[in-house]
């Protein structure tokens, strides 16, 4: 999702030569093609998108499964950045890195400081791997490469839309459709819809991170917080989808079922200070990524 929407904007300001290949061109599990791709390939620029993410129910069920992935795509990528004459790799962390009672909003010096959220620590822990990854390489060989960023809750075209293995908008926006089509009289959500989230709309990161590049910003050992400085419960967000795709049935909540963290606000003051800030609000990113839904559907 964040990589077809680096595509996007990248192409949309006039960057004419932008590389996204697709698993079966490239996989970045296997050291040796991600290596040979850079050789053959002049790369200037890496965004490193790719990755498992999933919802609270996929971090429940397959822990191993964000380890297993994340930590060699990351790794390789770096390596072979490492060794090739790439300028700058951009490295993606997530604000599930902090603390599950961390001080709202939450700064980039919290991080390490508690205790995770058990529901996703190992995806947590992966994408922290990959950030002290990039910065071990800035730090051991006086190199500013490496940029890490931690954009807040994505969402937009190209998401995730399956209800056990997605995260939570693009979730109810399909269970709300679907529910619609079906003549439903209820949608039953997981947990009491309390917890508050920041969303931010895909091509709004993109664009964050296109506007740190072009600054020409570096830290060789912190990440940059990306986010709306905006958030909502996620019962607030659920009637906003409900609203947008006209589901008239009730919701309700099971309380049986996690919360996950209480809330997720980004402290994003570096970023916004240096003059950037997100252009789609929650109602139209969710206006948007409802008609890509029902269009791909289609």
């Amino acid at each position: 999702m964040i990589g077809q929407a680096c595509v996007r904007q990248f192409q949309k300001k006039g960057y004419s030569s932008v590389h996204s290949p697709t698993r079966r061109e490239l996989d970045l599990l296997h050291a040796d093609s991600v290596r040979d791709y850079f050789e053959h390939h002049n790369i200037e620029i890496v965004i490193l998108a790719a990755g498992k993410v999933g919802g609270i129910l996929e971090n429940k069920n397959n822990p191993f499964d964000f380890l297993n992935i994340n930590l060699p795509i990351q790794l390789n990528v770096c390596r072979a950045a490492h060794h090739s004459n790439c300028k700058r790799v951009v490295l993606l962390g997530s604000s599930c890195m902090y603390p599950k009672h961390c001080e709202q909003p939450m700064k980039v010096d919290d991080l390490f400081t508690g205790k995770m959220e058990q529901t996703s620590i190992s995806y947590a822990i992966s994408k922290m791997a990959g950030l002290q990854l990039g910065f071990s390489y800035n730090q051991q060989f006086n190199s500013d490469k490496f940029l890490g960023v931690i954009p807040n809750s994505a969402y937009g075209p190209g998401d995730n839309f399956n209800p056990t293995s997605g995260h939570v908008l693009s979730a109810l926006i399909h269970r709300f459709h679907q529910a619609k089509i079906d003549g439903l009289n209820e949608v039953v959500l997981w947990g009491s819809g309390s917890p508050r989230r920041e969303f931010l709309y895909s091509d709004d990161i993109a664009n964050a991170m296109i506007f740190l590049l072009e600054q020409d910003i570096s830290t060789q050992e912190l990440p940059i917080n990306i986010g709306s400085g905006v958030d909502h419960s996620i019962n607030e967000l659920a009637e906003t989808i409900k609203n947008e795709i006209g589901f008239e049935g009730n919701i309700s909540w099971d309380r049986s079922k996690p919360d996950g963290s209480p809330r997720k606000l980004l402290d994003s003051g570096f970023i916004q200070t240096l003059g950037w800030q997100p252009k789609i609000s929650l109602r139209e990113g969710i206006k948007l990524t409802y008609q890509w839904y029902k269009n791909k559907r289609s």
